[in-house]
């Protein structure tokens, strides 16, 4: 008994089709993963009122960031970390780029890369700044000294960064997320 051509063209097309559901089942499924508490989206909602943060007598490290910003995400694990051992000392705020609230933020701190950090003492003043990605050995000794009212060893320094131009969000009157709270 031999199989007619017509037969295993269905077979073929039934195998395809089988594989082809299988595949978009995949996809989304792994496109609705919970986001983990190390995400920038997670950080940002348990992030510190920048007010508040300039105002409590408590030194501060300012975020500003994008969710798009891959050197951003990238560090996301790293600055959750530092949050965990100094949240009792230092205030974590993060401010989206995004967020055309923060535009006089962006301007007066010369933000035009991200992720761009702000390190402010107890009084609210901004005492030195770095940009771009930094290695958790690095936060960790900035965050040390400015505890200790000492010069930062590593400010100003810069890193990998993701492309801003506060110039753009001026001109093209972006709308802002409502969602976006920081």
């Amino acid at each position: 008994m031999t199989d007619s051509p017509n037969t295993v063209n269905k077979i073929r097309n039934l195998v395809i089709a089988l594989v082809a559901i299988a595949l978009a089942i995949t996809l989304v499924f792994a496109s609705q993963t919970k986001v983990s508490s190390q995400s920038l989206e997670a950080q940002a909602q348990k992030a510190t009122n920048l007010d508040i943060a300039l105002n409590n007598g408590k030194p501060s490290l300012v975020e500003f960031y994008a969710n798009w910003c891959t050197s951003c995400q990238a560090m996301a694990g790293d600055l959750a970390q530092l949050k965990e051992n100094f949240e009792d000392k230092i205030n974590f705020v993060m401010l989206n780029v995004d967020n055309s609230k923060w535009l006089p933020e962006i301007l007066n701190y010369g933000v035009d890369g991200i992720p761009h950090f702000v390190f402010f003492n107890e009084n609210g003043d901004a005492i030195a700044d770095t940009i771009g990605e930094q290695p958790l050995t690095i936060f960790e000794e900035n965050l040390q000294a400015l505890l200790n009212h000492q010069p930062l060893p590593y400010a100003n320094s810069r890193g990998n960064i993701s492309a801003f131009n506060p110039a753009n969000k001026l001109q093209t009157g972006n709308q802002d997320n409502p969602r976006d709270h920081r």
